[in-house]
């Protein structure tokens, strides 16, 4: 929407009088089930929380992007001459890690170098101020949150019609690419389509958006902050996603695919479209489930010599854990459907047969993280108060969110019970780990 920087002091200071400014804004999400399966092809269901990222943009005078984040303390403001800006992804990853404050504004510089190389924009000097109530680290994609805001105020500055989902595939690219973060579509998807008070399916195989799910009424999805900083970026994460991309080769080439079909990559090519979780867990157990070990990435490019994930990166030095991390979107795909169709049939007559069923899909998904490596004592710590709590407080299942190793600890209650319970779960937290200025999601 179009506002004027004279409606604020802020505006005022950063953009000068009487500006015609751009202002958007997209949200943080949830992750209630689904998270790290979403690269392999996995239906997911995530909702949007009331925090949000909001950008504003206007035309600077000068050859420059000059950004400023009002969320960071220090390195908070950087000016950078579009000159000096290389317009290949790798080259602009590499100049950006070199840059104060480069960390955060590579998520808006890549938006803006993937307008500029996809859709041919203008490079022209831009002022840009971002703000953002979705707290970095949290698991709750506060990237996806500044890059959907990002490229939505950028495609009405620069007139851009978006159909579909190409916004949030952008998004994604400018994470992938200038950032350098693996992450899967699920977060921009969810970002830019969520809807308050439903649950949004997606089949990410890879951007299939389905009808929102409304949240029966007394049925609460809450986050619960672990105050551990959750990071796609880490090594962790890559190297799961690494692994279960090793784990769909070595059952592609067991189905008798051939190396050369498998780096053209092409779905008529390949068993299941390319995507694991079109595995059904019966097919997985098997055919497939004995024929996978870990190993060291030498060996795996000795015996198998690809993988199709073109953001995977198979270290020869690196121990993988294939089989977990392979299984994991088979049997995810498998309890999101089941925890979709019961969601549908929940009524306040069956809620008390149907949420504990719902709840130990919930707890499996976190054991399948922890079975992966992507497990944390912290959020272990709240999904266990969880756990103990239990039915009796109508409280029906916990699990980590997005990609683990931390962040946030999503928990299915019931009725004014089960807030009264996550509260609970939160105090207790704070006190056993003794941490303060957590984050309750909601």
């Amino acid at each position: 929407m179009q506002i004027n920087s004279n409606s604020s002091p802020l505006l005022r200071n950063f953009f000068g009088d009487n500006q015609t400014l751009i202002q958007a804004s997209a949200t943080g999400r949830l992750d209630v089930m689904g998270g790290i399966a979403d690269y392999s092809g996995s239906l997911v269901l995530q909702m949007p929380i009331k925090e949000k990222a909001t950008v504003t943009i206007g035309h600077r005078g000068y050859n420059q992007l000059h950004i400023k984040s009002l969320d960071i303390q220090t390195n908070n403001e950087l000016f950078i001459d579009l000159a000096d800006l290389p317009r290949n992804y790798n080259d602009a990853n590499t100049y950006i890690k070199q840059l104060q404050g480069g960390d955060w504004a590579s998520y808006i510089i890549g938006c803006f170098l993937v307008l500029l190389n996809e859709k041919s924009i203008k490079a022209s000097g831009l002022d840009i101020l971002i703000s953002s109530e979705v707290p970095a680290g949290k698991g709750v994609s506060s990237s996806a949150a500044i890059e959907v805001a990002t490229l939505k105020a950028l495609a009405e500055l620069f007139s851009i019609e978006f159909t579909g989902t190409l916004l949030p595939t952008l998004a994604q690219k400018a994470e992938n690419l200038v950032v350098g973060a693996p992450c899967g579509l699920m977060d921009q998807l969810a970002s830019y389509f969520g809807k308050p008070n439903y649950l949004l399916p997606i089949l990410c195989q890879p951007d299939k958006i389905f009808s929102g799910i409304k949240i029966p009424d007394n049925l609460y999805f809450i986050g619960i902050d672990s105050g551990i900083r959750h990071a796609v970026s880490g090594a962790s994460y890559g190297e799961v996603r690494t692994a279960a991309s090793m784990g769909f080769s070595i059952i592609a080439q067991k189905q008798g695919v051939s190396r050369k079909d498998l780096a053209l990559n092409e779905p008529h090519l390949l068993p299941f479209s390319g995507f694991l979780s079109n595995i059904s867990p019966s097919q997985y157990e098997s055919k497939y489930a004995q024929s996978l070990r870990s190993m060291y990435g030498k060996d795996f490019l000795n015996d198998y010599g690809i993988v199709i994930d073109p953001l995977a990166n198979v270290k020869a030095g690196t121990y993988y854990n294939i089989k977990s991390s392979t299984q994991h979107p088979i049997y995810e795909n498998y309890r999101v459907r089941l925890f979709t169709e019961m969601l549908k049939m929940l009524t306040p007559a069956n809620h008390e047969e149907v949420l504990p069923l719902m709840g130990e899909l919930m707890y499996q998904s976190h054991q399948s993280y922890s079975d992966c490596g992507l497990g944390n004592e912290h959020t272990d710590m709240i999904v266990d108060l969880a756990h103990s709590l239990g039915t009796k407080s109508s409280v029906y299942g916990a699990k980590i969110t997005g990609g683990g190793s931390g962040g946030t600890v999503c928990i299915m209650v019931y009725g004014e019970k089960g807030l009264v319970a996550a509260k609970e779960i939160m105090n207790l937290y704070q006190q056993k780990t003794k941490q303060t200025s957590l984050v309750l999601f909601m």
